[in-house]
């Protein structure tokens, strides 16, 4: 099959940043789906890996990055249940697996979804990696029930962002909070107002935009931005006893004994621990998934998809890891096969 990867962790504008090569199609284990791609979009993640995976070496067998797809099972393993060959299927998939940018790819099915009847490939693509990890910051790590959230704020710091696109949605759509989305540029901030935010503020200066909204704190945070650059402002507005959920590593420590005197409780998400770690509620990611299909199917939500790029090659990615890398990317970026 073919592929594009990486043998060494180069700038994005190196002129081997990105590679093709033919490797052989993969065999699917017993849970496993093999999938061939229609579309993959872009995250954080892709350009982070790229940039760290091979800093200090050449790999000897090409990487292959990419962890968002959609496509169509082409075969299933033997003890595979949720699935059969020719279903549309959308998922992340697994830090650890080789990823999307091939033209097949595998899965374990514990964590792939039906994908939505009412959406492209390209539109379906865009969601899975971003939906999954707002839908556990919101209502795994911080622990908000459906409809709860009455006279409550949330802050969302990126709003305009994957991760900050759908989890504005979810919180509108399926809760009754009043949320406080960050956004920079007029594009960002009417992103944001489509998607559903309540009020927009500039993270450049968090603290005295929000006093001049009048707000003095939030009952909840969703960090999807910079952990080190906001650490004091998120501990500053968080209400005493109030959750502060972030998805972005820190380069430097952080001074947990800010939330010391007001006993505020810090949660890690990271999407890909329960196939990381092989948990045994790896298979929630199906049904968050299978859930997240229903609500694109029904309206309730939509998708995040803001640009569309084509082709399976090193120019593609080289273009689209670019703008993500830019910190300018709106939405998802995603390339169609």
């Amino acid at each position: 099959m073919k592929a594009v990867g990486i043998r060494k962790s180069h700038p994005i504008d190196h002129p081997d940043s990105f590679i093709d090569f033919n490797t052989e199609e993969p065999k699917p284990g017993d849970l496993d789906l093999l999938v061939r791609i229609k579309a993959v979009s872009v995250n954080p993640v892709d350009f982070k890996v790229r940039q760290n995976a091979a800093k200090d070496k050449e790999l000897e067998q090409p990487k292959i990055l990419g962890w968002d797809a959609a496509g169509i099972v082409e075969r299933v393993g033997n003890k595979v249940t949720k699935f059969k060959q020719g279903d549309e299927v959308y998922y992340a998939g697994e830090i650890d697996r080789p990823g999307c940018n091939a033209e097949f790819q595998l899965v374990n099915e514990n964590i792939a979804g039906h994908k939505p009847k009412n959406i492209s490939f390209e539109e379906a693509a865009a969601m899975p990696l971003t939906s999954l990890t707002a839908w556990e910051c919101i209502f795994e790590r911080l622990k908000i029930e459906e409809n709860s959230g009455e006279n409550q704020d949330i802050l969302v710091l990126g709003g305009a962002g994957g991760v900050g696109s759908i989890a504005i949605q979810l919180l509108k759509k399926l809760t009754k909070f009043n949320v406080i989305a960050t956004a920079s540029r007029n594009e960002t901030e009417a992103w944001c107002r489509n998607m559903g935010a309540d009020v927009i503020v500039n993270h450049k200066n968090l603290e005295e935009e929000m006093k001049a909204k009048g707000y003095e704190n939030v009952d909840y945070t969703l960090n999807f931005s910079d952990t080190d650059m906001h650490w004091d402002a998120m501990a500053s507005l968080i209400k005493p006893q109030g959750n502060i959920c972030s998805i972005v590593e820190t380069k430097n420590p952080v001074d947990l004994n800010k939330l010391k005197n007001k006993s505020v409780a810090f949660h890690w998400e990271l999407m890909f621990t329960r196939a990381k770690f092989q948990t045994p509620d790896m298979h929630k990611q199906h049904e968050i998934l299978e859930r997240i299909s229903k609500l694109l199917e029904e309206e309730t939500i939509e998708t995040t998809l803001n640009k569309t790029f084509q082709g399976l090659d090193p120019e593609t990615l080289k273009e689209v890891h670019s703008l993500q890398e830019s910190g300018k990317s709106i939405g998802k970026n995603v390339i169609s096969f």
